[in-house]
């Protein structure tokens, strides 16, 4: 999933991006990805970079505008 252009941390699902990511669906969720689904380049426990993942499983960090993982996310705030 990391070969898909990392420049745009926000995109809507078409056929070349479902067809990349739907081997393995979503890293957050686990499922797959539709057609038109919005989907967020945000990082997460998997540890192997950053993935798109569904928007309403991520989370935007106010202070650097990164995507984060919802629960991966809480769980770095509960350890500040």
């Amino acid at each position: 999933m990391n070969d898909m252009n990392a420049c745009k941390p926000k995109i809507i699902m078409d056929l070349e991006a479902v067809n990349a990511s739907n081997a393995d669906g979503c890293p957050a969720c686990g499922q797959k990805f539709n057609l038109g689904d919005t989907a967020v380049l945000a990082c997460g426990a998997w540890g192997s970079g950053s993935r798109y993942i569904h928007e309403n499983e991520a989370v935007q960090d106010a202070k650097t505008s990164q995507y984060f993982e919802r629960r991966y996310y809480m769980r770095l705030q509960t350890e500040k």
